[in-house]
């Protein structure tokens, strides 16, 4: 079954100040789909929301929306809702009030208005404050009126800006799974916009890597996390030990000084590549069996696991592991084919993937290598 295609964006340009911020961007966003639009700071993921609520207008490129083109129509008349990180509820008007406020200018009976309210409140876990002031409301549940308020006009696109930036831990996990479930429930499209990969990985199904004002991958939350397309997704979606290697051959590759198997195929023959190898995917065998070898330099206990750093050649490792071994210990490295994953080289390479930040004698080392070159 083919879903329906609900927004385009063709060749999104933005500039502000002479800063291009959003750099010839193409995407399409389907109906029933949970989007995050992921990345650092200043990427232009905020822009690009704001772009199809309607606050900000692209300086070229085009914006459709259920097969119109919708540049030129102001926000209160696309058929979109946004939820603030900052919430804006009216403090004035109590919890009821703030959620009935949009079906009241809409001239609605007030029979209907109460139904409808009443759903919205089951929805979001707030049935009975309905009376009570919005400011004498937590973070979680001032949140809650906010997303409350903008599905009851059944937008078909919900925009939601960093919207549990503003929670504790605890709380942002409990309201990932409720919003999910929401999405879920209403079947209305979300379109999000946050800087936590965890956020981004749990919640949704297809997951928009961002960086520099252009979008580096689209994927589901596996593809982005397993197949990374370069250093910048490789070392933003996770922990990754990224190194500099040479595709031998159709699966073969060298890095670290050794030789090894994998799963990937047609790079040319000798080329120069970025390989990435996950943390949790590096065994930690005897010297002897190690096809790698190298002496920690520290460890961190993390609750399941330790999180080991090991200087393998000067090159310093992730390795999580539930085995403990101690610092200034020697352990083989052992890499499955399937735990190594080779990316083109790009202008990210070079940039991540040593944890020489995590040990003691990183002044020392960087002391070294200035004199090595």
């Amino acid at each position: 079954m083919e879903k329906n295609k609900i927004i385009e964006l063709k060749q999104i340009v933005k500039e502000f100040d002479g800063e291009r911020v959003l750099d010839s961007i193409d995407i399409d966003i389907f109906d029933k789909e949970f989007v995050t639009l992921l990345g650092p700071s200043g990427c232009g993921k905020t822009t690009m929301l704001r772009i199809i609520g309607g606050f900000v207008k692209a300086d070229s490129g085009e914006l459709w929306f259920d097969g119109k083109e919708i540049s030129d129509v102001p926000p209160y008349k696309r058929h979109v809702n946004t939820v603030f990180q900052k919430y804006a509820l009216f403090p004035h008007l109590n919890v009821y009030d703030n959620i009935a406020f949009g079906l009241r200018l809409k001239k609605m009976p007030e029979k209907e208005i109460y139904d409808k309210v009443e759903e919205m409140l089951a929805m979001v876990n707030l049935k009975g404050f309905e009376k009570r002031n919005v400011n004498l409301l937590s973070g979680g549940q001032q949140q809650r009126v906010a997303i409350a308020r903008a599905l009851i006009n059944s937008p078909r696109v919900l925009l939601l800006d960093e919207p549990l930036g503003a929670l504790d831990l605890k709380l942002r996990k409990d309201m990932q799974n409720e919003l999910k479930n929401i999405q879920q429930k209403t079947g209305i499209t979300f379109i999000y916009v946050t800087h936590d990969q965890e956020e981004a990985l749990s919640m949704s199904d297809k997951v928009v890597v961002m960086a520099n004002g252009q979008i580096q991958q689209i994927g589901s939350p596996t593809d982005i996390y397993n197949e990374p397309v370069n250093a910048f997704v490789a070392d933003f979606i996770g922990e990754s030990n990224i190194l500099d290697g040479e595709m031998l051959c159709d699966y073969r590759v060298k890095f670290a000084g050794a030789e090894f198997d994998c799963l990937d195929k047609g790079f040319d023959k000798n080329e120069k590549v970025d390989v990435v190898v996950r943390p949790e995917d590096v065994d930690v065998v005897p010297v002897e069996k190690g096809m790698l070898s190298g002496v920690i330099t520290s460890v961190t206990f993390k609750g399941v696991h330790y999180e080991i750093i090991v200087s393998v050649g000067g090159f310093k490792w992730m390795i999580q592991t539930t085995d403990y071994a101690g610092p200034g210990q020697k352990i083989g490295l052992y890499i499955e084919p399937d735990a190594i994953h080779i990316m083109k080289k790009s202008e990210f390479s070079n940039m991540f993937g040593d944890y020489s930040t995590y040990s003691e004698e990183m002044e020392h080392l960087s002391d070294l290598t200035e004199e090595d070159e």
